[in-house]
């Protein structure tokens, strides 16, 4: 902070010296320049009695000083000590977008590791400060669907505008949804797997027991029916468990293990 007037004439010789190094240390040191006939009231504060009169300040305190015009170089060992003194500036606050990504991404990881409670959470919290954040509300959805509540799931969705029910995401989110209502209807998995072992070709048994056990959250029991009814019959319902299959994999998402392993199991079948 260099204290001068537009009399003193040892200011005018000083204040382009500082002007210079300040602009060599490109950055890490700044000036201000105070005319003590305009602010008198902040030269009395820091006690300034005579001018030039520069002060170093650090943390918000100031920390060094002298008066008079001092030549080049004592004016740069000068800010260099200041500068090395000087406490590490605390770090720049996180932006909104900042802290929103953070938490998407803390949500996702609990998803992942089945956490639910905490992955709602997250996501419901992002959504009470961005109502219409895309990722958080298909993430919620995810939550819901994780934990078998197709109603709630859809409702989640219907908050999104029309521009953001696009992309993959969204299309695997309404996959699985349409899949779980599906699942409402259908007789409980121990009543079909009675009907198939009764009789190994009740294909419809055999289909709806893929669905149910989708729903129940056995993907790899659900592609295994599909394919065993490919097995048996191609045809049946106009290559029905082959659709249901695509559509599985579709909710799933193609990086899903199931996804991955019913992929191949499909394959074997399709070109044996």
């Amino acid at each position: 902070m260099d204290f001068w007037a537009p009399w003193c004439g040892p200011c005018r010789a000083l204040t382009p010296t500082l002007e210079k190094v300040v602009t060599e240390k490109a950055g890490k040191i700044r000036l201000v320049k105070i005319n003590i006939d305009e602010h008198p009231q902040i030269a009395g504060q820091l006690g300034v009695q005579s001018i030039p009169a520069v002060f170093a300040f650090a943390g918000g305190r100031p920390v060094d000083g002298f008066m008079g015009a001092l030549p080049e170089g004592e004016v740069r060992r000068f800010a260099e000590k200041v500068i090395a003194g000087a406490p590490e500036a605390p770090p720049e606050p996180e932006s909104m977008e900042e802290q929103i990504a953070k938490a998407i991404e803390a949500a996702n990881e609990a998803l992942t590791a089945g956490d639910l409670g905490r992955s709602a959470q997250i996501f419901g919290m992002v959504l009470q400060h961005m109502p219409d954040h895309a990722g958080a509300a298909l993430g919620l959805a995810r939550t819901y669907l994780a934990a078998g509540e197709a109603d709630q799931a859809k409702a989640t969705l219907e908050m999104l505008p029309d521009a953001a029910r696009t992309g993959d995401d969204y299309a695997a989110a309404m996959a699985a949804i349409r899949l779980l209502e599906e699942a409402k209807d259908l007789s409980e998995a121990d009543t079909l797997e009675a009907a198939i072992a009764a009789n190994p070709d009740d294909h419809q048994a055999r289909f709806d027991l893929a669905v149910v056990r989708n729903a129940n959250g056995d993907r790899l029991g659900a592609a295994e029916q599909l394919v065993a009814l490919m097995k048996r019959d191609r045809t049946w319902n106009d290559d029905g468990a082959r659709k249901k299959l695509i559509e599985l994999f579709e909710a799933w998402g193609a990086k899903d293990p199931a996804t991955i392993k019913g992929r191949r199991l499909m394959s074997a079948v399709l070109f044996a």
